[in-house]
């Protein structure tokens, strides 16, 4: 299964837009496949994961990530998923030459699908690609693992709130007080906020 899904791998590219004007800021690219079973990053990870796979759908979404966008000439800035262990690939960025060449258009999306491994490392790694360009944004902000202590660590550039905190945030107040607590916490720090889930 995580074979076909790996063949079948396509990428989506989601606007993103900046509050105030509605400019764009830039696009996320986001692993989609046509494996019923696993259609989407999360199924397509866990499965890579369970197998000892990791490795192989970073890698074919970094490829492909880039691809169309230097192609198409489009403006703006390319989010790119990461799981925490791709950060510690020793030639992360020899085995990734196309998204090196536009690193400083480049967010790399830490995706924390676990509590961070290997901190220390983690905080080497990102110094690292700091220097060659890359920004890096912390995923999903309010879920799973990715609480404070992420927030600490990765010291990200850009911030983006989950979606579960975003959705009916206009009817609910404890949401439009964390995410107004989360938001002015970014600020302050000469980070970014992005939401994620905005419907109405």
């Amino acid at each position: 299964t995580i074979e076909r899904a790996l063949e079948s791998l396509w990428m989506a590219f989601q606007p993103i837009v900046c509050a105030a004007d509605g400019s764009l800021f830039g696009y996320e690219a986001l692993l989609r496949t046509e494996e019923p079973a696993l259609p989407g990053a999360g199924p397509v990870l866990e499965a890579a994961e369970r197998l000892g796979a990791l490795p192989r759908p970073g890698s074919l979404v970094r490829e492909r990530a880039v691809r169309p966008i230097r192609e198409s000439n489009r403006p703006g800035a390319l989010f790119v998923n990461l799981h925490p262990e791709d950060l510690l690939e020793p030639e992360f960025c020899e085995a990734n030459p196309e998204l090196s060449a536009m690193a400083d258009r480049v967010v790399l999306e830490i995706t924390e699908r676990a509590a961070l491994v290997h901190v220390e490392r983690v905080r080497e790694r990102l110094k690292e690609l700091r220097a060659r360009g890359f920004r890096i944004a912390l995923d999903d902000l309010g879920a799973r693992h990715a609480g404070l202590s992420s927030f600490a660590t990765l010291e990200p550039e850009i911030v983006k709130l989950d979606m579960a905190l975003v959705r009916d945030i206009d009817s609910n107040s404890m949401k439009q007080k964390v995410v107004t607590a989360m938001s002015t916490l970014s600020h302050d720090m000469g980070m970014l906020a992005v939401a994620r889930g905005i419907e109405t």
